[in-house]
């Protein structure tokens, strides 16, 4: 039994029960408990990488009840990090472990391990990338991109606990911002657009789900539409409804609001902030469901016409949901 232990992780995993209700406990587990410590077990911790991406999971899931990892593990990481140790992991193993870690509920604990170890730069250099770039105080008191984005995952795991697709979308949302002419900062004119890329470069790498991969591809791009929400034109408000395919796929409306909020509220002071943006959505995507094809069909339309007739119709009836919004 206790060389089975021995091989486990972390030192809170290394406890068993013995036959008669008696706690085996070789390696002090109970202890760091009570401390709230993530420990290494022994130096056969070194002997796979992934325990790197296990530890800073397990620390997203911890951080909240006060839990820190040893310094003499921090240390251990770093060593396995500069000696090339997490240098050629296995894409799944690695979108297997962010999966999870953005499913907890402090993501961002996940993100500040691996950058304390030198393991984001390696595993995940298009968000590595966002810390130390400025944004304009005025929107972002936080500033650092990179603290941004750590506030607005650990969001997205408040609105849509263990959802990692959300958890996905809502850390590359943002990636662009690393991209942005150091003379044009701290604005980030077309940060939206330059995205795009390193999202999918990111998603190809890690071989994340082709849902998750399109969805933080949109969110990426059109987060700043909703966020003007009240500002567009019906006509404008009913194309960010098309470009999500929501007509279609109603489940991306509603996944796309929660990703525009978390981005909303993932600044300093702002996290008990209010996001009326998503109501004007909601019954605008309602309005627009509303307008069926049957009445131009019985109308006598046919072929591309009652496309065409059904849209016109679709952005009038977004309008009034506009002009009656309070």
């Amino acid at each position: 039994l206790e060389d089975d232990l021995a091989r486990r992780d972390l030192t809170i995993n290394a406890l068993a029960e013995d036959d008669h209700g008696n706690l085996v406990d070789p390696f002090g587990g109970a202890r760091d408990i009570q401390a709230r410590v993530l420990r290494h077990v022994s130096s056969a911790f070194a002997e796979d990488p992934v325990r790197i991406l296990r530890v800073a999971r397990f620390l997203a899931r911890f951080a909240a009840d006060g839990f820190t990892i040893a310094e003499e593990t921090k240390t251990l990481m770093r060593e396995m990090v500069a000696a090339g140790e997490v240098d050629h992991l296995v894409p799944e193993r690695v979108w297997a472990e962010t999966r999870k870690a953005l499913g907890e509920s402090t993501p961002s604990a996940f993100l500040r391990t691996l950058r304390e170890c030198g393991a984001l730069e390696i595993l995940f250099p298009e968000i590595d990338a966002l810390y130390g770039v400025p944004q304009r105080t005025e929107y972002h008191p936080e500033v650092d991109t990179g603290i941004h984005n750590e506030m607005v995952i650990d969001m997205a795991a408040r609105l849509a606990p263990g959802d990692d697709l959300i958890g996905f979308c809502a850390m590359t949302h943002d990636l662009g911002k690393a991209l942005t002419p150091a003379h044009e900062l701290p604005k980030h004119i077309m940060h939206e657009e330059r995205g795009v890329a390193p999202v999918r470069v990111l998603a190809e790498r890690l071989r994340v789900p082709n849902e998750h991969a399109e969805m933080a591809v949109l969110c990426c791009r059109l987060h700043l539409l909703a966020h003007r929400a009240f500002e567009l034109r019906a006509e404008t408000l009913f194309g960010l409804i098309e470009k999500l395919d929501a007509m279609r796929k109603p489940q991306r409306l509603a996944q796309f609001i929660t990703v525009c909020e978390a981005d909303q509220r993932g600044r300093l002071g702002m996290t008990e902030s209010t996001y009326p943006q998503a109501g004007l959505l909601r019954a605008a995507h309602a309005a627009a469901v509303d307008i069926k094809a049957t009445a131009f069909v019985a109308a006598g339309m046919q072929g591309p016409a009652i496309a065409e007739a059904q849209r016109k119709a679709r952005i009038r009836a977004v309008a009034a949901i506009k002009d009656a919004f309070p």
